[in-house]
């Protein structure tokens, strides 16, 4: 048996007055397990708030990974250009137009995989309907946010290769190969 009590007065004097109340009508009955409602709503809801943090925290850390592997992949694309590099800047390419051709070419990878993962999510988003609360699994605020973080994460994945191939000194790229 469960008795629901709606009160704006204190649960802990609360509770001791209705342990009192149901005891006076019968001493028989067992009166245990006093919780507020706001507990009850948690309990219920750990097993969802559980799952949603692992779900959190493995995003965090792909968009980890993400932003290794677009740092890595560029700069081993600046690094296999050096020389074309160092040939534009002889030519007499500004540092600027150097960041942007390598940015340009960081953002273009960082894109087809956003492309993709947009694409996969939603073909598997009916998969994970089940754990998203009061959200749509194609809501398009989440969908088209998504992309955009990705999107800064890539630019700031791309600085540092941007930055070292816009300040390599033209003669000694040309001279490493």
């Amino acid at each position: 048996m469960t008795l629901v009590i709606r009160s704006t007065a204190d649960a802990g004097v609360l509770a001791a007055a209705a342990r009192a109340q149901v005891l006076a009508i019968d001493r028989e009955q067992p009166v245990s397990h006093v919780e507020t409602m706001r507990q009850v709503v948690a309990d219920s809801l750990s097993g969802r708030r559980m799952s949603t943090w692992l779900l959190a925290a493995f995003a965090g850390l792909a968009l980890q990974l993400a932003c290794v592997g677009i740092y890595g992949v560029v700069s081993y694309w600046v690094s296999q250009r050096t020389r074309e590099i160092g040939i534009r800047s002889a030519l007499g390419a500004d540092p600027a137009s150097i960041m942007r051709l390598v940015l340009r070419r960081g953002l273009l990878v960082a894109g087809m995989g956003a492309a993709a993962g947009v694409l996969a999510s939603v073909a598997l988003s009916r998969f994970l309907a089940s754990l998203l609360f009061e959200v749509k699994p194609h809501d398009v605020r989440t969908v088209a946010l998504a992309p955009l973080v990705l999107g800064g994460v890539a630019v700031v994945a791309c600085l540092l290769p941007a930055l070292r191939a816009a300040r390599a000194d033209p003669m000694a790229a040309l001279r490493s190969e």
